[in-house]
């Protein structure tokens, strides 16, 4: 396992998202009540970025076309995206956010 710090935790506002680079991969980062997940910023249907996504508990609906993932797994939760995304381990550390990129 490799883990790269991507943010201090305190620069994820509480039931919000962010975009990260780590690993050579770009991430989106969510802080739901204080637990954080990680999944790949590119819905698998167009290409749109999830970190810019609404937010509702661990559901992300992508900013394009709507299409919602479950944060906690990368699911697909509703269409049109038909595949899901990866999602990532964290760690918080030292009021870091880690994220394994392997």
């Amino acid at each position: 396992m490799t883990f790269v710090r991507v943010a201090a935790a305190d620069e994820i506002p509480t039931d919000t998202g962010r975009v990260v680079q780590a690993g050579g991969k770009v991430l989106a980062v969510f802080n739901v009540g204080g637990n954080f997940y990680a999944i790949d910023n590119v819905c698998t249907h167009a290409g749109g970025p999830l970190g810019r996504g609404t937010l509702a508990g661990t559901v992300v609906t992508c900013p394009i076309h709507e299409s919602r993932f479950d944060i906690t797994s990368g699911a697909v939760i509703g269409p049109p995206a038909r595949l899901p995304v990866r999602s990532y381990l964290i760690l918080v550390e030292a009021g870091e956010v880690l994220i394994d990129v392997d």
